[in-house]
């Protein structure tokens, strides 16, 4: 693969996994997408890859680690975000977000044999990862996201395109505390696992 791209905000109390909140307060919910990026950024950076990038909204910190560029995620809704991040690309490149903490590098550890096109459906209907042979950002503007439909569209604007598409293994988003729970079961020797088992036993929950 040419290029990885993540798509990630900033861990800030308030700003990201807000949908945690409750049961967890803004300073957990923070720490756990913290954790969450940074297993993610871990896959990624034991993924065979000639560039390894991270398109941000805010400022980097010590969860970073060494390997990546960084650039500033672009203003708009999603869709013009995941275009731009694209569209710095040259050559084949696989994106994901960091809501998939259980990603492995074996799961990004693929190519285009055969198709044009990757897709990771999310269990919610959703996508948690999206690969381009020849990135191209019209392939995403407009592409309703953040929907129970937007796997569906996303997959249906490529294949008007005329691309061959190929589906990565299903992965379930972390959204909700349920859905925390549930992905900590299946990587349970994450930084994201035990960041969840350490607030729950500080919390008494």
């Amino acid at each position: 693969m040419n290029t990885l791209l993540v798509i990630a905000k900033e861990p800030r109390p308030g700003r990201v996994k807000t949908r945690l909140t409750p049961p967890f307060t803004p300073p957990e919910a923070a720490a756990l997408a913290e954790a969450a990026l940074a297993d993610t950024l871990r896959a990624v950076a034991a993924a065979p890859a000639a560039r390894r990038v991270l398109v941000l909204d805010g400022s980097p910190g010590p969860w970073l680690p060494p390997g990546f560029d960084v650039v500033p995620q672009c203003s708009g809704g999603l869709d013009e975000r995941l275009a731009a991040a694209f569209a710095g690309c040259r050559g084949p490149a696989l994106l994901i977000g960091m809501d998939t903490p259980q990603v492995t590098p074996e799961l990004l550890t693929t190519e285009f044999d055969g198709c044009d096109a990757l897709l990771g459906p999310a269990e919610d209907g959703g996508f948690w990862a999206l690969g381009l042979a020849a990135p191209d950002p019209a392939l995403l503007r407009g592409v309703p996201m953040s929907t129970a439909g937007t796997g569906a569209a996303q997959r249906a604007r490529l294949v008007a395109a005329g691309l061959r598409v190929r589906d990565l293994p299903p992965l379930r988003d972390v959204d909700t505390a349920e859905d925390a729970e549930a992905v900590a079961a299946r990587a349970p020797h994450g930084r994201f696992a035990a960041c969840l088992a350490r607030t729950r036993a500080v919390a008494g929950r």
